[in-house]
Formats: structure tokens, C-alpha cells, sequence
């Protein structure tokens, strides 16, 4: 005698079934997926969770530009003659920016984001945890039209973190060439983005001719930096410096000559208070001094 719930039963056991895979599903890593390269100019590669990364677009991207960064004039040119060359499919560099703290590194990459993306400039900031889906990106955007920036900011690695070799795959290149319209664009405080312990000293060898060897771990450290092609250096501002950084902020927030001259003490004495002279300290003050006058 059949049971009459049976088919009840039956269609419960499936809905969960269904429920169960469901879950299992998401919890599986899925393809990367392209994202609208059309709706931004930046975008940002996060992970989610086991089920892989997502291309997300940078609604509220920064809107500087060229202009508005002074007392860079040799980094600028520089930066900007790679990113055209690349733009016009010539051969150009991955650059890694390096120097002092706020002195305009990651700036200097989002103003000429801004002045390219017209021209089919595309960036995709990825953070140093997240480097090692890096040959997915590399994938993802072969054969398209535009041109890519994958922009690593502020990038150091410890000894041991797995993104420190996709990255020097991809820079050097692995089995499989890397597409030719993207470059690695990467800003740190490290010229060899490692950090530096007294004992690798020990390392060092001296031969009898007088000169001096790095030992292995040193090697290493300087082999990263130096897959990079173009070297971009920042160093600190003088007080000239800073203080024509400040005027040209000041400038931007729409204070005249005679209220940016009259800033120049109490700019000063904000610098010497934070303990440094950089470009952000400078753009900090500036918007300090501008919204106390809006007021």
C-alpha cells in the first residue's frame, strides 16, 4: 500500500536538495567576470570570500589632475611620457614610484588616470593581499581595447607572502606573456619592497679584488624592484617647496594672492606640527585655512 504523503515527502527532500546546492554553489570559486568598463574610468578588485573576486567600479573617483600637483615637474613628465607612449601602443615601462610619504606618488598615478581615460586609460587598483589573482586579471582584459593600469598603492611585502611571486611573474614574465595592454603602475615607501633586517648584512661577500657581493636574501629583495622598468623617485620638500604646494592649494579653494600670502606663517607652524613638509600636509592645511574663511 503506497504512502500518500510520499510525494509530500518527496518534494520537500528536493527543495532542500535544491537549497543545499545552492549553497555549495556560491561557496565554489567563480570565473572572474568582466565588468562594464564603460560606466568608470577606475575600478577596484575585491575578493568575496571563497567565491572569488569582482571587478567593482569607483563611483566617486578622485578628480585630480596634472595641474593641480606642483614641485613634481620631473616625475610628472616622466610618468606621463610612459603612459602615452603605452597609450599609442609603443613599448613603455611598469613603474614603481617610490619616496617619502605624501609627497604626491599615488596622486601623481590618479591624475594621469584622469588626463588618459578619454584616451581608453583604464586602472584597476588591487591590493597587495590580492596580487596573487593577478594572472586572472591579466586574462580578463587581453584583447580588449583599452589600455589597463593595475595600480598596486603603497605595496611592501614580508618575507613569505604569496602575492610577492605572482607579482614578479607577471613583471618578468612567466610561461605565458603578458598582455601587451597592461602595465603594473605600484607607489611604496621601499625602493626593494621588502623589508631590510641588520642581520642580511652578514650576507655580504668580499672578494680579492676589493669588491662586495650581496648574498641571497639581498639578491632577492633587489630582483622585485628592479622587474620594474622605470624607476619614478620622490624625495622630501624643502620649505620653498612646501610652501609653493600650499599656495597652489590654496589657490584651488579659491583664496586670493593676499589671503595665501597672509597663510604663510600659520602654514608653517602646521607643518612644524605635524613634523613633516609634504604635499599632503600642505593640501591638509589648505583645506583647514579655506573652510575656516568659508565660514
Amino acid at each position: 500500500m503506497s504512502d500518500p504523503d510520499a510525494p509530500a515527502t518527496l518534494a520537500r527532500l528536493a527543495d532542500r536538495a535544491e537549497a543545499l546546492l545552492a549553497r555549495l554553489e556560491a561557496m565554489l570559486p567563480h570565473p572572474l567576470r568582466p565588468p562594464d568598463w564603460g560606466v568608470a574610468s577606475a575600478f577596484r578588485y575585491r575578493k568575496r570570500g571563497a567565491g572569488g573576486g569582482a571587478l567593482e567600479p569607483v563611483r566617486q573617483a578622485s578628480t585630480i589632475r596634472l595641474p593641480d600637483l606642483c614641485e613634481v615637474e620631473p616625475q610628472k613628465l616622466r610618468l606621463v611620457r610612459n603612459t602615452a607612449q603605452f597609450l599609442a601602443g609603443r613599448s613603455a615601462n611598469n613603474v614603481l614610484l617610490t619616496g617619502a610619504r605624501g609627497t604626491g606618488k599615488s596622486s601623481l598615478v590618479k591624475a594621469v588616470l584622469n588626463e588618459f581615460a578619454p584616451q581608453g586609460l583604464r586602472l584597476i587598483e588591487v591590493d597587495k593581499v590580492d596580487l596573487v589573482d593577478l594572472p586572472d586579471l591579466v586574462d580578463l582584459v587581453a584583447g580588449r581595447p583599452e589600455r589597463f593600469v593595475v595600480f598596486c598603492d603603497d605595496l611592501s611585502f614580508d618575507e613569505g607572502e604569496p602575492g610577492y611571486k605572482a607579482l614578479k611573474s607577471i613583471l618578468d614574465g612567466s610561461v605565458a606573456q603578458t598582455s601587451d595592454n597592461l602595465l603594473v603602475y605600484a607607489t611604496s615607501n621601499r625602493r626593494h619592497l621588502l623589508p631590510e633586517y641588520m642581520r642580511e648584512n652578514l650576507s655580504y661577500r668580499h672578494t680579492e679584488d676589493g669588491e662586495v657581493h650581496p648574498g641571497e636574501g639581498v639578491e632577492e629583495k633587489i630582483s622585485l624592484s628592479e622587474r620594474f622598468g622605470l624607476w619614478i623617485s620622490f624625495y622630501p620638500f624643502s620649505q620653498s617647496e612646501y610652501l609653493a604646494i600650499t599656495a597652489q592649494w590654496l589657490r584651488h579653494f579659491g583664496l586670493d594672492e593676499a589671503a595665501i600670502a597672509a597663510a604663510r606663517q600659520d602654514a608653517l607652524v602646521w607643518a612644524l606640527e605635524r613634523g613633516s613638509r609634504s604635499g599632503r600636509v600642505a593640501y591638509q592645511f589648505a583645506r583647514d585655512r579655506a573652510g575656516r574663511l568659508d565660514g
